[in-house]
């Protein structure tokens, strides 16, 4: 009986013991929010209303546009005649003496700041500076004594460790959510310079500007995005790396703006297809599919098809890491760049410059000249020559024009396109007239693999082609 008793207690302490591991395992927030919770602040802001005679943009459901990443902060219009807009964030104090850092769209066009904290207590803000591209804004408030957040590395966050964010969803304030990091170094699109934290973080309207902590109760990340076909939460949330934020808010407070580095290039992702082409082990780096004159680019040697693969010693595995690389170096400092060119490695060494505000592209250039080859060549397109009026209006020296493209065309072109260049093999072949171009693409064999370096307006972009038709 007493053997039949202890074997009955090891069984049951046997099945106890994973459930208290499990316990153990979970993760308990409840000082993480006591310690730090008192740092996250809730923000709002007014509109004034603008001159009357501007007419109102009615509000508009667009199923297609709820499809694009979304910045999720609720602009309220008042009731009745009331003459102001208004809406709501978060934020959190970095430092005692009342620096706040939230997001650029948060305080946007607002006229007035209020900031709330914990204990009721409000304040008007001022605005130290913010920068769009980065969706990152450092406001102030006068007082002392406050609390503030302890900053963490965002370089050590791993993909499944727990994080936690507060701030306002829909005006509830100090909510608290957790989850998982999903994934880092995300690139989105028309967000060139910020390498977002993924996470699956319960995030809406309202949360924007809001710390994420890791577990060490450090702030990791600035909250900023969520992707969504409804306007709420479905999983996807995007921060901004606190170390990018800081980095930020640092050249606001001294020089009330933000300067970024600039070469000069128009890139594109390397495909698998594409690093076939270029003679390259495996697809990686940035292609350079156009140089702009007089830039720090062309005056350091980079030339259109380089794949440039090194920055400043930091390693270019995506076409995205290159802006975020280069915007983040210092205007006028010199760097080595590596590039992958016809084949074999290359050293340049150039001087960064300074990014200005973006330009409108020029319209495309008229093209009236027909060309007179009409026979298809290999890809099913039919090409001829550049006329002297084409030549000077694009400032081209070489190059084929797409006249025609047939049904059973293997390139993605367009009439009007110019090809200037071949590149097969990890061999570049400047095109020089229509008949080099037939008489080339007939000397391959069917399974080739060609990249093409085509002129669309004022923009270069290379197209892979898998492939070439029979022989006639």
């Amino acid at each position: 009986m007493q053997l039949f008793r202890m074997a009955a207690a090891l069984l049951l302490a046997a099945c106890v013991a994973p459930v208290a591991a499990q316990g153990r395992d979970l993760p308990d927030f409840t000082r993480l929010v006591d310690e730090h919770g008192a740092a996250v602040v809730n923000i709002s802001t007014t509109q004034a209303p603008r001159r009357a005679n501007v007419p109102q943009m009615p509000n508009i459901e667009d199923e297609e546009m709820l499809e694009f990443f979304r910045r999720f902060i609720p602009r309220q219009p008042g009731p009745g005649a009331r003459p102001e807009s208004r809406s709501l964030g978060s934020g959190f104090l970095i430092s005692a003496d009342g620096y706040i850092l939230t997001n650029a769209h948060v305080i946007d066009a607002a006229d007035e700041i209020t900031v709330k904290l914990t204990d009721k207590r409000e304040f008007k803000a001022k605005v130290i500076g913010a920068d769009k591209r980065t969706d990152v804004a450092l406001i102030k408030i006068d007082a002392s004594s406050l609390p503030a957040v302890r900053l963490g590395d965002p370089g050590r966050l791993k993909v499944g460790e727990w994080v936690v964010a507060i701030g306002s969803p829909f005006g509830f304030e100090n909510t608290v959510t957790a989850g998982i990091v999903s994934a880092k170094g995300r690139a989105l699109p028309q967000e060139n310079f910020v390498p977002f934290i993924q996470t699956d973080v319960a995030i809406n309207p309202g949360n924007s500007g809001g710390p994420l902590f890791n577990m060490r109760g450090e702030v990791v990340g600035v909250n900023s995005q969520i992707y969504s076909r409804t306007g709420g939460f479905m999983g996807l949330s995007f921060a901004i790396p606190i170390d990018v934020a800081l980095d930020i808010q640092k050249q606001l407070r001294e020089n009330g703006r933000v300067s970024r580095g600039r070469i000069g290039v128009v890139i594109q992702e390397v495909t698998k297809e594409l690093a076939v082409s270029f003679g390259l082990d495996r697809p990686r780096g940035a292609l350079v599919n156009s140089v702009e004159k007089s830039s720090p680019a062309e005056r350091g040697g980079i030339e259109a098809t380089d794949i440039i693969t090194r920055f400043d010693n930091k390693q270019v595995e995506a076409s995205g890491d290159l802006p975020r690389i280069v915007g983040a170096t210092r205007p006028g400092a010199g760097v080595q760049v590596e590039v992958w060119r016809k084949g074999a490695p290359r050293l340049l060494q150039l001087t960064v410059g300074e990014m200005q505000e973006e330009k409108r592209a020029a319209r495309d250039p008229k093209r009236e000249r027909k060309p007179v080859e009409r026979a298809a060549n290999r890809l099913g397109i039919v090409v001829g020559e550049l006329s002297g009026e084409q030549k000077r209006e694009l400032k081209l020296v070489h190059g084929v024009v797409v006249a025609e493209v047939r049904p059973e065309a293997r390139a993605d072109l367009r009439p009007g396109d110019v090809i200037l260049k071949v590149v097969h093999n990890g061999q570049h072949t400047e095109l020089k007239s229509a008949e080099q171009f037939n008489k080339l693409l007939s000397g391959m064999d069917k399974n080739a693999v060609i990249t093409l370096q085509v002129r669309r307006g004022e923009n270069t972009a290379f197209v892979t082609v898998t492939g070439l038709a029979d022989k006639g």
